[in-house]
C-alpha cells in the first residue's frame, strides 16, 4: 500500500509541534502549573517539566491493546528493538500472555514498522512514544477496566508505571441545530423517509484519502449490496463514472462535514461501515450500532480484530499483501451485517456493549478517580 498523503501532512505538522518547544517553556517556567498532561507528539515536555518540578501524565487517547502491542517504552525508543520486519507483527507478541486474535495483517504492519523509522520531522513515531511515555509519573489512557481489563493489567506490567484508565469519555447524545444547512436537510428528511434500521452509514474519517482504485472499489459495492446508504466522503477523489445517478433515491454521498452523532442515532440507520478509528467505534457502540469494518493504518486493524472476535460486526475480506479490497467483499460484508441470519447477532451483540460504553455516569467517574488520585499523590513526582 502506498504512503497516503495524510501522513507525509502529519509529520510536517510534528515538526512544526517541535518548534513550540522553547516558547513552552517559557510559559512554564512564568506559570503556577503543577502538572502537564501531554501525548506521544510531545517527547520532549517531560524534561522541561522534571527540571520545573511540574507532575507529568502520557495520555493515549487510543486504547490499552494498541499500546500494549507494541512494547516497553525502551523497545519504542530503539526502534521497537527485534521486531524489524512487518512478519512480526503478525501475531500476538511474546509477551501477550492471554489468548487473543488482535494482531496486524501484513499491509498494516508494514505501516508499524514505517513508524519505527525517522520522519519528516527527524525523529519516528515510537521514539517520540517511548521517551513521552517513559519521562511520565504515569500513564492515563481512554480506555476502561469493563471493557478489556487484561490489556491494561498488561500495560502497566509492561511499562511499570501506574497505568490510570480514564474511561472512553461517551459523547453527549443529543440532537444539534443544524436545521439552517439546507444539504443538512435534506439528507435529515432522507433518512426519515427511510425504514427503521435500514440505512448503511458509511463514514472513513476526516483524514483518510481512498486511492481512485479504493474508492471505486467502496462505491461499487454500496451499490452491489442493494440496501440504502448515507456515504460521508469528506475528502472525494474521483467516484465511478454514472455512480451517483445510478444510485440516486437509494444512496447518499454527502461531500461535507455530517453531524456523525445524529446521523448515528437516527432510527434508519442499521450499521456503520466505519475504519475503526477508536473514537468512530465508542460512538457507534454508545448507540447500539452493529458494525462493517474496514481499518487502514495506527491501531484500526488490532481494533477490527478484537470487535470481530466480540462478534459486534465483521471486517471486510482483503488482500494482506496490499490491503486492497474488492466490491464483491464489501456487498458481501455490508449484507452479513444489515439482512442476512447473522445480523441479528451482532445487532445484539453491539446492543449488550452500549450499556457499557454509553454508560455516561461510569466513565465520568472514572475521570474524577483520577482528579482524585492526582490529588492524592501531590508532590510525589517533584
Amino acid at each position: 500500500m502506498h504512503k497516503p498523503p495524510w501522513m507525509s501532512k502529519t509529520s510536517s505538522k510534528k515538526k512544526a509541534f517541535d518548534g513550540m518547544e522553547n516558547e513552552l517553556t517559557r510559559f512554564l517556567v512564568g506559570s503556577n502549573v503543577d502538572a502537564i498532561i501531554y501525548d506521544f507528539a510531545a517527547h520532549w515536555v517531560p524534561p522541561i517539566a522534571t527540571k520545573l518540578g511540574i507532575s507529568r501524565y502520557f495520555y493515549c487517547m487510543i486504547n490499552s491493546w494498541f499500546l500494549a502491542f507494541l512494547g516497553t517504552s525502551s523497545a519504542l525508543v530503539n526502534g521497537l528493538e527485534n521486531r524489524t520486519r512487518p512478519e512480526d507483527y503478525l501475531a500476538p507478541p511474546d509477551w501477550v500472555t492471554f489468548e487473543t486474535k488482535v494482531a496486524y495483517k501484513l499491509y498494516e504492519a508494514k505501516w508499524i514498522v514505517g513508524a519505527a523509522r525517522n520522519n519528516a520531522s527527524g525523529i519516528s513515531d515510537t521514539y517520540r512514544a517511548g521517551k513521552a511515555i517513559a519521562g511520565s509519573d504515569a500513564l492515563i489512557i481512554r480506555d476502561c477496566n469493563e471493557f478489556e481489563p487484561k490489556w491494561l493489567k498488561l500495560l502497566g506490567e509492561l511499562h511499570q508505571i501506574e497505568v490510570i484508565p480514564l474511561g472512553l469519555m461517551p459523547p453527549n447524545i443529543q440532537e444539534t441545530n443544524n436545521d439552517k444547512n439546507e444539504g443538512w436537510v435534506f439528507v435529515k428528511d432522507w433518512l426519515c423517509s427511510q425504514k427503521k434500521v435500514s440505512v448503511v452509514y458509511g463514514a472513513l474519517g476526516s483524514e483518510l484519502v481512498l486511492s481512485r482504485d479504493q474508492l471505486g472499489e467502496l462505491a461499487h459495492g454500496l451499490e452491489l449490496s442493494g440496501l440504502p446508504f448515507l456515504w460521508a466522503l469528506r475528502n472525494p477523489t474521483q467516484l465511478p463514472d454514472g455512480f451517483e445517478e445510478r444510485v440516486k433515491g437509494r444512496g447518499v454521498v454527502w461531500k461535507n462535514w455530517a453531524p456523525q452523532l445524529e446521523i448515528l442515532g437516527h432510527g434508519s440507520i442499521g450499521a456503520f461501515l466505519t475504519h475503526c478509528g477508536w473514537s468512530s467505534i465508542i460512538e457507534a457502540l454508545v448507540l447500539g450500532k452493529p458494525l462493517v469494518m474496514l481499518p487502514f493504518f495506527v491501531e484500526q486493524g488490532l481494533n477490527a480484530r478484537l470487535l470481530a472476535d466480540k462478534q459486534v460486526g465483521v471486517e471486510v475480506a482483503r488482500n494482506d499483501e496490499d490491503g486492497s479490497y474488492t466490491r464483491n467483499a464489501v456487498a458481501e460484508s455490508v449484507r452479513m451485517v444489515m439482512v442476512k441470519d447473522e445480523g441479528q447477532k451482532f445487532r445484539g451483540k453491539a446492543k449488550e456493549l452500549s450499556e457499557v460504553f454509553g454508560d455516561r455516569e461510569l466513565h465520568d467517574q472514572y475521570v474524577e478517580s483520577f482528579i482524585i488520585w492526582k490529588l492524592n499523590h501531590e508532590g510525589e513526582f517533584v
